[in-house]
């Protein structure tokens, strides 16, 4: 069958009325349980699935990549409004989505969170359609000493988020690289600072560590001073972004997308690495990075161009080798499954007809996408109209339910709270929340990775550097490191003179 052809089929298929209310019922799910804090994306798929059993194929799959495409987006709003990621691939835009929503710039801000997340999640779609046999195969060349050179050098990113202080930042990721380490052990499977508890052996739940960093202190921060937070949340200001904002914001879109195709791509990732990279690689790259983390609308764009240039990717390696790019389509592929279709190499030539079908699905889900996402932020603002004494309890009953609901483990909720108040003393201390989680994030795969490296090589260290994609990681790594001490050093430097000149005029 020939290229026009398949699409020709592909687009039979898709063209009806059931495919496209199953992608715009599956983008609204996924805006919802994505803008649930503790929902998440993966979760929302899960609950999704089972009512794809009794559809057609194509249609089934296309109601489970609208909640996928939704949840990544639908993240963004409660992480904007009250600072509380409703995904963890959310986690980075609250660096700068949430300081613009207190300035009253809520509206501004989640537009342009809408606007950068369509326009990634076209680029991921076009590049799947384009390069999915490529992008594929060169995913297969990583090996653990791959993986473990590109996580090296996604942990540089923690200097672009560590706000005014590096120690403080360094701090902060030690700290998350230790509660990495609890659970069990990676290879030996023995325990690791578990203390006999087996709600310890499986780690520390992420989700419950994420709300507790980011929504449990400012629960807190009203408990301990409930006069400064009387009244209104904020102001959501102007509903729309401008083409002014779009503009200048379009680079770091551009960049942060491909960031999220690259990474998306390979097997296990994720979206929360991307998202976090692209806004680090945008706050670089900017002529306003001292505004970054403070309300910067450029910091947005790029965090939710970086998770959202994820979503397509991750079907490159499901669709070309049959390998899920990461938990999301991991549960897609058991829809592949039970209407008897095996991703991989040979469905582009038995089933040529569904591939190009989802294809198209795709490129029609960004444009719900950008719809469905206009009319959540008109309904969602007005939670930034609540006043905070009823806002606050109500967040805090979302987090606790969100919490509860992953695991249905109580411990969990404890675990919330517990990293609630370190959240609460990082605050209270300056230390930033955003490299903590970066670094609880990579640590499980930095250590694991390296040490696959080391019982592959026989414990010899050159394996780290045998091939050219381990070297031009080290090379990105060192150059990273070099730029860092550069920047400081002027810092210290700029620091030391304005002082002098303090002083002379004091004198």
């Amino acid at each position: 069958m020939s290229f026009l052809d398949s699409l020709a089929a592909g687009l039979a298929l898709v063209g009806n009325l059931e495919s496209f209310l199953a992608l715009a019922l599956g983008v609204a799910i996924g805006v919802i349980g994505g803008a649930i804090p503790g929902m998440s994306a993966t979760m929302a798929v899960a609950l999704t699935l089972p009512f794809t059993f009794s559809m057609q194929p194509i249609t089934g799959i296309l109601l489970l990549l609208g909640v996928y495409k939704g949840g990544i987006f639908g993240g963004s709003i409660p992480a904007i409004l009250i600072k509380t990621p409703g995904t963890p691939a959310s986690s980075a835009t609250i660096l700068d989505g949430f300081p613009m929503a207190e300035k009253g710039e809520a509206g501004r801000a989640l537009g342009m969170a809408l606007w950068a997340s369509c326009t990634a999640d076209v680029i991921s779609n076009l590049s799947l359609i384009l390069f999915a046999g490529w992008l594929a195969s060169f995913a297969l060349s990583f090996g653990p000493p791959e993986f473990f050179t590109l996580i090296l050098f996604s942990l540089t990113i923690i200097a672009g988020v560590s706000g005014d202080s590096l120690l403080r930042g360094a701090l902060s990721a030690l700290l998350g690289l230790m509660l990495a380490t609890v659970g069990l052990d990676l290879v030996y499977g023995t325990n690791r600072f578990t203390f006999g508890d087996p709600n310890m052996m499986g780690g520390l739940n992420f989700i419950a560590v994420l709300i507790g960093l980011f929504a449990i202190p400012e629960v807190l921060a009203m408990v301990w001073n409930p006069t400064a937070h009387l009244g209104n949340a904020r102001k959501l200001g102007s509903s729309w972004v401008s083409f002014a904002d779009y503009k200048k914001s379009f680079k770091s879109i551009v960049r942060g997308s491909f960031i999220g195709v690259f990474l998306g791509s390979i097997p296990g990732i994720g979206a929360a690495p991307a998202a976090f990279l692209s806004y680090s690689e945008a706050r670089r790259k900017s002529p306003d990075k001292e505004n970054f983390g403070k309300g910067e609308v450029e910091g947005v764009a790029a965090s939710e161009a970086g998770n959202n240039g994820v979503a397509g990717a991750t079907l490159i390696p499901l669709l070309a080798l049959g390998v899920p790019g990461d938990v999301i389509t991991a549960i897609i592929i058991g829809a592949f499954m039970i209407h008897g279709l095996q991703p991989g190499p040979m469905m582009f030539v038995l089933n040529a007809n569904i591939i190009y079908g989802l294809f198209i699905g795709l490129i029609v889900s960004s444009v719900f996408l950008f719809f469905i996402g206009s009319l959540a932020i008109r309904g969602f603002r007005f939670v930034a109209d609540i006043p905070k004494r009823i806002l606050v309890p109500a967040v805090l009953i979302l987090c606790i339910y969100g919490v509860f609901a992953v695991n249905n483990n109580v411990f969990d909720i404890g675990v919330m709270f517990a990293m609630g108040w370190v959240g609460y003393g990082m605050m209270r201390c300056r230390i930033p929340a955003a490299p903590f989680l970066i670094a609880f994030i990579l640590g499980p795969l930095l250590e694991d990775n390296f040490r696959q490296s080391m019982l592959m090589s026989g414990s010899d260290w050159k394996v780290l550097f045998r091939g050219p994609i381990t070297w031009f990681f080290w090379g990105a790594t060192a150059l990273t490191v070099v730029a860092i001490v550069r920047t400081s050093v002027r810092a210290i430097k700029n620091m030391n003179i304005v002082r002098s000149s303090v002083d002379v005029t004091i004198e």
